[in-house]
């Protein structure tokens, strides 16, 4: 079993005081800084509450995740994962068989990084980091990867963008995350606990009041499978494509970087 590399490179991103817009809402750098707060609170029972609110199914979506980003592609080099949280799709990559490359976490919430620091069997590097300023040069993947986290940027292009920018020319981008499921028999009781269950139970083992509340509405907002594939094509790749998950509930995406 090959060492874990453990190496949060300095504090989270500091951001410059709360602003204004004209309308008076907050500014992003709040946007930031209230998401931050609400991932580190939830950090200590994220992974309980993701495979108990996922009746576990969240396991074999990130295995779908990893394989689609491997798919026809040397499983060698340097890969990134952003939005990392607790590091369960680094683990997940690491844990492929074939797969001899290294793995690098990127996050602003640092306690998730920690917490998630023991998993993987293979070495992974975390780097508390925004990811809509990535701390790396162009093109330094071979591909890039991330798991319910794009609908949390406060700007979800600019993400695509700095993504992109990071990943060599031809290398992929994996996005998997939540969806809607389009036929009726499962759309109605999957909102209805979406929208009523989830945010209960996950208020009670949680304890926090409103994360799980903001996640029904964050999936909500995010955009539908031909939309996203439409902003990734705008954001620079190309060949992308969607997956549904166990009937819709979960979405595998895709792009590759254009030169």
């Amino acid at each position: 079993m090959r060492r874990i590399i453990y190496a949060v490179d300095g504090p989270p991103p500091a951001y410059p005081p709360v602003t204004a817009t004209p309308d008076g809402a907050a500014a992003p750098p709040f946007e930031k800084r209230l998401v931050r707060e609400m991932f580190s609170a939830i950090a200590p029972t994220y992974d309980l509450l993701n495979h108990l609110l996922s009746l576990n199914f969240d396991r074999s979506w990130r295995r779908a995740a990893v394989a689609r980003l491997l798919a026809e592609r040397q499983p060698e080099g340097r890969y990134l994962d952003a939005c990392a949280g607790t590091l369960d799709l680094a683990a997940a990559l690491v844990a492929r068989p074939e797969f001899r490359g290294t793995v690098t976490g990127a996050d602003f919430a640092v306690p998730m990084l920690k917490l998630g620091a023991g998993k993987a069997a293979g070495g992974v590097r975390c780097v508390a980091a925004d990811v809509l300023r990535l701390p790396f040069e162009d093109r330094t993947f071979e591909g890039a990867m991330v798991g319910f986290g794009l609908r949390n940027l406060s700007d979800m292009d600019a993400g695509l963008a700095e993504m992109r920018r990071v990943l060599k020319d031809g290398a992929r981008l994996v996005v998997l995350d939540f969806s809607t499921p389009p036929a009726a028999p499962l759309r109605a009781p999957y909102l209805a606990y979406f929208r009523r269950v989830l945010p209960l139970l996950g208020r009670l083992v949680s304890g926090h009041a409103t994360a799980y509340s903001y996640l029904p509405s964050s999936v909500t907002e995010f955009p539908p499978p031909p939309s996203l594939a439409a902003r990734l094509e705008r954001a620079g790749f190309r060949g992308c494509g969607w997956q549904p998950l166990s009937g819709g509930i979960a979405a595998v995406h895709w792009g590759e970087r254009r030169p």
